[in-house]
C-alpha cells in the first residue's frame, strides 16, 4: 500500500531483487519475447511512475481531518501532511531534544540556587562587615589628665613619623605604577609589530610560504610578549590592591592624629581648667553619664595597631617595589634578547634568500643563452635538412630519369648502383638529422619550461625579499628601547 504525500521517489528505495542464480533456457526467452510489445516512442512522453502519479492527482483535499481520508490507516500510522516544497517540512523535536531540554533546565536551575546562596553568604560577609567598621573605639579619660596629655602627645609624634613615612611610600609606590603602566602599553608596539610580521610573511608565495626560523622566532616572540605582559598586567593589579591598602592605612592615621589632636585640645583644656576659670558651670547628674568606649590599654592598642598595620603595609609596598623593579629589568631583557634573535633570524633569510636570488639569475642567464644557441642549432639542423632533400631529389630524379632507358640499355652499372647507395644514405642522413631536430626541440621545450619556472621563482624570491626586507625589517627599526620598556620615559 502507498503512503500518499511523499515523493515518488520513495516507492524506489526498497532494495532491487537478488538477480536469480540460473539463466532460464534459449527457448523459454524466445517464447516470452513473442509476447512482448515493442516500445513505441509514445511511450516515453508519460510521467515517470503513471500509477502512483495518478493515485496522488486523484486526491481531493479537504479540511476534513486527515483520519477520515485514510480509514484503512490507523490513527498511530498516519502520514502528517508534507508541503510539495522540501524545504517547508514540519519540525519536529526528538526525544533526545527533550531529554536535552530537561537536563539544561536542571543544571540552570542548579546554577541559580548555587548563585543565591553565594551571594547570601556573599551578604552575610558584607553585613558583618560593616558591623566590624562601625566599632571604633577611643579612650578619652584618665585618672591624670596630665599624664594623659603626655600620652596623647607621644603618640601624635609617633602618628606623625608613621604618617610621614607612608606618604613617601605609597608617593614612591605610585611612581611605580606609572611606570608599569608605561611599561605595559610600550609593549603593545612590539607586540603588534611581530604580528604585522607574520601577517606579511602569510603573503609570500610558493615554496617560500615556509615554516622558517624566522616565524619560529616571531610565535616565539609574540608568546614571550603576552606572557611579559600578562605578568606586568598581574604585578599592576597587585600594585593597585597595595595603593590601596597604603590608603587605607594612611586614612587611619590621619583619623587617628585627628582624633589626637582633639582629645589633646579637650584634655589640655580640662588640664588648664581652674576654680577661678569663668568656663565652670554646674551640670547636675552629670557623673552618672558614661559616655566611654576604651579603657587606656584598648586605647593605647589602638593607635598600636593602626601604626603596625602602616608598618606592615609599607614593608609590603617596599618588597613590591623591589620586585616590580626585577620585573620590569627582566621582561625588558627577555624581551629585548628575543627581539635580537628576530632580527639575526631576519637577517640570515635575507641573506640566504638573496644568495638564491643570485643563483636563479645566474641559472636564468645561462638557461636564456642556451635557449639561444639550441635555437641556432635547430635553424642550421633546417636549413641542413632542405639542402640533404635537394640532394635527394637530384639522386632520385637520375633514377627515374634512367628507368627509362630502352631495352638492353638497363644496364646495373656503376653509375645505377653509386646512385641507389647515393638515395640510401641520403635517407640515413635525414632519418639522423630529423632525429636530432626532434630531440633538439624537446631539449628547447625542457629550457623553455625551466626557464618559466626559474622566472617563477625569482619572482616569488623577489617577493619574500620585499616582505622580509622591506616591510618586516623596515617596522622592527622602530622597536622601543630598553630604557622606555622599564618605563623611564
Amino acid at each position: 500500500m502507498e503512503l500518499y504525500g511523499y515523493p515518488l521517489k520513495a516507492k524506489y528505495n526498497q532494495p532491487q531483487p537478488s538477480p536469480p542464480k540460473a539463466l532460464p533456457a534459449t527457448s523459454t526467452v524466445a517464447a516470452n519475447y513473442k509476447n512482448c510489445i515493442p516500445c513505441h516512442s509514445e511511450s516515453f512522453s508519460t510521467p515517470w511512475m503513471p500509477n502512483s502519479y495518478y493515485k496522488t492527482a486523484a486526491l481531493n483535499p479537504t479540511l476534513a481531518p486527515l483520519t477520515e481520508n485514510f480509514p484503512g490507516l490507523p490513527p498511530t500510522k498516519i502520514v502528517p501532511f508534507i508541503s510539495e516544497k522540501p524545504n517547508s517540512v514540519f519540525t519536529r523535536h526528538t526525544l533526545d531534544d527533550w531529554h536535552r531540554s530537561n537536563m539544561t533546565n536542571y543544571k540552570e536551575s542548579e546554577t541559580t540556587r548555587h548563585n543565591a546562596e553565594r551571594l547570601r553568604a556573599d551578604l552575610n560577609r558584607a553585613i558583618k562587615d560593616v558591623y566590624q567598621q562601625a566599632k571604633r573605639t577611643q579612650g578619652e579619660s584618665t585618672r591624670n589628665l596630665g599624664e594623659r596629655v603626655n600620652d596623647i602627645e607621644y603618640w601624635k609624634s609617633e602618628l606623625c613619623i608613621e604618617l610621614d613615612a607612608m606618604i613617601r611610600e605609597t608617593n614612591s609606590l605610585a611612581d611605580m605604577q606609572k611606570r608599569l603602566e608605561r611599561a605595559l602599553a610600550d609593549t603593545e608596539g612590539p607586540f603588534q609589530v611581530a604580528h604585522k610580521c607574520l601577517l606579511h610573511r602569510e603573503k609570500r608565495m610558493g615554496i617560500d610560504l615556509v615554516n622558517d626560523d624566522v616565524e619560529k622566532q616571531l610565535v616565539t616572540e609574540i608568546k614571550i610578549i603576552k606572557s611579559c605582559r600578562e605578568r606586568l598586567q598581574q604585578c599592576l593589579d597587585t600594585v593597585n590592591s597595595q595603593l590601596m591598602c597604603n590608603k587605607e592605612a594612611r586614612q587611619e592615621l590621619e583619623k587617628d592624629l585627628a582624633d589626637k589632636q582633639m582629645g589633646h585640645h579637650i584634655d589640655s583644656k580640662c588640664y588648664q581648667l581652674k576654680n577661678t576659670s569663668r568656663d565652670i558651670h554646674f551640670f547636675k547628674g552629670v557623673e552618672r553619664i558614661d559616655a566611654t568606649v576604651s579603657v587606656p590599654e584598648t586605647w593605647a592598642r589602638f593607635t598600636d595597631n593602626n601604626i603596625f598595620r602602616s608598618q606592615s603595609a609599607r614593608a609590603a609596598s617596599a618588597k613590591l617595589r623591589a620586585s616590580t623593579e626585577s620585573l620590569l629589568m627582566g621582561t625588558a631583557d627577555e624581551m629585548w634578547r628575543q627581539f635580537s634573535k628576530v632580527n639575526d633570524a631576519f637577517t640570515s633569510r635575507i641573506t640566504e634568500i638573496a644568495n638564491a636570488k643570485s643563483k636563479i639569475q645566474t641559472h636564468l642567464a645561462k638557461t636564456r643563452q642556451e635557449i639561444f644557441q639550441i635555437e641556432t642549432k635547430i635553424q642550421v639542423i633546417q636549413k641542413t635538412i632542405k639542402d640533404k632533400e635537394a640532394q635527394l631529389k637530384v639522386a632520385q630524379t637520375r633514377l627515374d630519369e634512367r628507368t627509362r632507358r630502352p631495352n638492353v640499355e638497363l644496364c646495373r652499372d656503376a653509375a645505377q648502383i653509386r646512385l641507389v647507395q647515393e638515395v640510401n644514405e641520403i635517407n640515413e642522413t635525414l632519418r639522423n638529422l630529423h632525429q636530432c631536430l626532434r630531440a633538439s626541440e624537446d631539449m628547447l621545450q625542457m629550457l623553455v619550461r625551466s626557464k618559466g619556472v626559474l622566472e617563477q621563482d625569482l619572482v616569488v624570491k623577489n617577493n619574500s625579499l620585499f616582505i622580509d626586507q622591506e616591510r618586516c625589517m623596515g617596522m622592527r627599526k622602530s622597536y622601543p628601547s630598553t630604557v622606555q620598556i622599564l618605563g623611564y620615559v
